[in-house]
């Protein structure tokens, strides 16, 4: 006769899922928590512009060299930083995605 209404050692099973849910939920965390502090530069215009933010997107500084800084052409300066910023966002995009992709669609 099975116990638990046919459903065997269910319940051991169930405590065991959720140790690994647990774990895993544990485990992004400390892989979130890397990112925070990860950094990641961006350049654009032969590292004319340079800007540095952790792969959580908080930027954490912006190095713009003098030969950058033509007051004939302000536009240039602003598409380099543009630039340099799109570069940094996708650095941390990849290095996120290299630590929390084994998380994806798991909705820890």
């Amino acid at each position: 006769m099975a116990k638990y209404g046919g459903f065997g050692g269910g319940m051991g099973n169930m405590q065991q899922l959720m140790r690994q849910a647990q774990k895993m939920q544990e485990d992004m965390m400390a892989a979130k928590e890397q990112l925070a502090e990860t950094e990641v530069t961006g350049s654009s215009g032969g590292g004319m512009v340079e800007i540095t933010m952790t792969c959580d997107k908080k930027l954490t500084a912006v190095s713009i060299k003098p030969e950058a800084c033509d007051p004939e052409d302000v536009e240039m300066l602003e598409d380099l930083i543009i630039a340099a910023f799109n570069d940094a966002c996708d650095k941390a995009d990849a290095e996120s995605q290299n630590k929390l992709g084994a998380f994806a669609g798991l909705g820890l």
